[in-house]
């Protein structure tokens, strides 16, 4: 026997361990599922979150009463069922038995109840606005809710589809406190591991999920990566599997790849430019004074050729707060064309000198910065100096509640209801309302349209809001955006979704 090989028993066992580690690591990486965010989120507690890619990251951690499906539809989550009575006043839920939060603690009416409650009252609550109809939350049974209103509240259910449904454990909150999103416990398919700032946010499968039979992947690593085509350079290494917000410009690169796939959809929001018109010193400058001004500004706008330079075409320009295709879209308000001659003449009528000069607060993304280039050019021809100050996106939130700006160009990522897109930027007190624009017409109307129970006395109500909005309120209305995600073809199971959310049921790697 030549020994220099060493003994034939000894090389197969080494063999077979190399293998085994192989095989061991190739599962491991097969089971860890990695995903591509255009931002780092926010806070992840449910009650103080803001961000769409918070939202994201939610989808995987915190189940809701309610969710939808891709027609829209509301379908059951947490909550089994609704019954509202007949005056429209109250709500009774009933709750999905054997659910646990992944703290271990039982998720029944008790735990609801806290919830809700936790939404309407915590200081510094975003969720309050969305449901802030409900005057008390009751106990009915062990697996019972009823909500008491304090008028009929037609977007109640469309609100529990989204964060103010997300149920959080009352143990792990209470004992938290105002700490709870630096380690959130609810009960969805996966739980919470870890969060490094800017670098990652690790969760991992809970095996007590009501519904594990739909959770094949262990493990799913959030990256936020801003540079968009870093964020593609990595799905294209094999460093991601999938990627949100892919860059218009790239899509064309991305379908030709054989080793990429593309899933697109159209989002239920709005991108948009939000004035300053009553938050601190700065608002104290033209365009946040003038209505004039403000008119002249959009009409300095061609939002056909944003599209076409910046995205190539794929928005849907628009000048309100839900997409054409929802039933509440208005099309008494068609999109204005772009008039330069008209917007000086607004100008000069308003007696502001110019050049107007303009705080104009961007995110720190390519085609934010983009689209901000272009209105500065756009705008320069009517008289307006758009100063583009790029910030990135979390900070920009801060700054925008501080009333640091003139303008904000900031999206919103939509809702079911149109409620959700409009009550919290456009009412005196809303949360959202970052331009404090404030008009108690418009309140009255938007209220109304909140308690209206039929779908033409809603849209009629927000067609007479949208004839005070409009012309002299605190957004200018952009488009709408064609949801973009790529992905690796070893993921299957993935849909695009009209909240633009990653369900992470039913995913798979093959």
């Amino acid at each position: 026997m030549n020994f220099k090989y060493g003994r034939p028993s000894a090389r197969l066992a080494a063999l077979a361990l190399a293998l085994g580690l192989a095989l061991a690591g190739g599962a491991q990486a097969q089971s860890t599922l990695r995903i591509g965010l255009a931002e780092d989120p926010d806070v992840l507690d449910p009650t103080l979150a803001r961000t769409y890619v918070g939202r994201i990251v939610f989808a995987s951690i915190c189940d809701k009463l309610f969710d939808i499906d891709e027609k829209l539809n509301v379908v059951p989550q947490l909550a089994l069922s609704q019954q509202v009575s007949p005056d429209g006043k109250a709500v009774t839920i009933k709750l999905r038995p054997g659910v646990k939060f992944h703290d271990g603690e039982p998720f029944d009416a008790e735990a609801a109840k806290f919830s809700l409650d936790r939404h309407l009252t915590m200081q510094g609550s975003f969720r309050r606005a969305e449901i802030n109809q409900v005057d008390r939350v009751e106990v009915v049974d062990p697996l019972t809710i009823r909500l008491q209103l304090k008028s009929p509240f037609s977007p109640l259910i469309a609100q529990l589809t989204d964060r103010a449904g997300m149920m959080v454990s009352p143990k792990a909150a209470k004992a938290a406190g105002d700490k709870f999103g630096t380690a959130p416990v609810c009960a969805g398919p996966y739980k919470f591991v870890e969060r490094v700032p800017q670098d990652r946010i690790v969760v991992e499968r809970f095996k007590d999920y009501w519904d594990a039979r739909r959770v094949t992947i262990e493990r799913i690593v959030y990256r936020p990566i801003q540079d968009s085509t870093v964020r593609l350079a990595n799905l294209k290494s094999g460093q991601l599997d999938l990627l949100e917000r892919l860059l218009a410009t790239d899509v064309d690169e991305v379908k030709k790849d054989s080793k990429l796939r593309l899933a697109t959809g159209t989002e239920l929001g709005y991108q948009g430019l939000t004035i300053n018109v009553a938050n601190g010193e700065k608002a104290n400058n033209p365009l946040g004074k003038n209505a004039k001004v403000r008119q002249a500004f959009e009409l300095a706008l061609d939002r056909e050729t944003i599209n076409k330079v910046v995205f190539n075409g794929l928005q849907k320009v628009d000048n309100q707060w839900v997409p054409q295709a929802s039933p509440f879209h208005m099309d008494k308000f068609p999109t204005p064309k772009r008039d330069l001659a008209k917007a000086r003449t607004l100008i000069k009528e308003s007696g502001v000198a110019t050049p107007i000069a303009i705080d104009f607060m961007v995110p720190n993304n390519p085609e934010s910065r983009a689209v901000a280039e272009v209105m500065q050019a756009m705008t320069a021809e009517a008289g307006f100096d758009l100063k583009i100050r790029v910030t990135e996106f979390a900070t920009s939130l801060n700054e925008a509640e501080k009333g640091n700006f003139h303008l904000y160009f900031l999206a919103w990522s939509g809702r079911t209801d149109p409620d959700g897109n409009i009550f919290s930027f456009a009412s005196c007190g809303g949360p959202l309302n970052y331009g404090k624009f404030c008009d108690k017409k418009v309140d009255e109307l938007l209220t109304q349209a909140r308690t209206a129970t039929t779908f033409s006395v809603r849209k009629t109500l927000y067609e007479q809001a949208a004839a005070e909005i409009l012309p002299r309120g605190g957004v200018i209305y952009l488009y709408h955006r064609t949801l973009l995600f790529a992905h690796s073809p070893k993921l299957a199971g993935f849909k695009v979704m009209p909240d633009g959310l990653i369900r992470v049921t039913d995913l798979k790697l093959q």
